[in-house]
């Protein structure tokens, strides 16, 4: 049986959301934030040492990194489901985008979450001015012309496919759908049509909304 180490809010939600896809049985451990950081509780050392969703075991498996996990799962399981053949155009963008999400879009979100928080966390008071320059200071020439950049790359990438690898869902639609979802929650998607249509296209799948049911709400963190 496999089981799904679930932190609430986190990546591990597309993880249920593929098993649905797959109509793979499985089981949900939950996993809460602690309030007052956002942070996964120590129990997930427990599982894997780095103690970070999302994770599965499977028998004698101990999997983590949603990407990983992702083609885990289609490998063993897929039966050819959810990802092109090797010998197809569409394979060479399925195995781009499974690694553009975490590799280029995911860490630049990061940071920007992080550094927005900078102005705001508790500090001596003659530091307030400095920490707020330089956190303003690297979004605003930094992060975001680069976030900006990728969601524009994504967006032209939409208007001429109806998913990442082509006419069919795929996994990696599966793994690019949590930053995506991270970039709407932080910022106005209005003029990134394809992107805002592409969530709400996810989100209404019953496989989807099956992942909700059983996993939880995704709440995701702003900033």
């Amino acid at each position: 049986m496999i089981i799904v180490h679930h932190l609430e809010h986190s990546r591990s939600q597309r993880i249920l959301w593929l098993l649905e896809e797959l109509e793979l049985p499985y089981e949900i451990e939950h996993y809460k934030r602690d309030p007052r950081t956002s942070l996964a509780p120590e129990s997930l050392r427990r599982v894997h040492r780095l103690g970070k969703a999302p994770v599965i075991s499977d028998g004698s498996v101990v999997m983590a990194e949603s990407g990983a996990i992702l083609e885990y799962l289609v490998e063993r399981y897929g039966d050819g489901r959810l990802k092109p053949a090797t010998d197809t155009p569409q394979w060479l963008d399925y195995i781009y985008w499974m690694h553009f999400a975490e590799g280029s879009l995911m860490p630049l979100l990061v940071m920007k979450l992080v550094f927005g928080r900078v102005a705001t966390s508790p500090m001596p008071f003659f530091a307030k001015p400095i920490a707020r320059k330089i956190s303003g200071k690297m979004n605003d020439q930094f992060l975001q012309p680069r976030i900006q950049d990728q969601l524009a790359l994504v967006e032209e990438h939409l208007s001429r496919h109806p998913w990442f690898a082509g006419e069919q869902m795929s996994a990696a639609d599966v793994q690019m759908s949590f930053p995506l979802q991270a970039a709407a929650s932080r910022a106005n998607l209005d003029n990134l049509p394809h992107i805002r249509d592409f969530i709400q296209k996810v989100e209404a799948l019953p496989a989807y909304q099956r992942a909700i049911e059983r996993g939880g709400p995704l709440q995701l963190l702003g900033g």
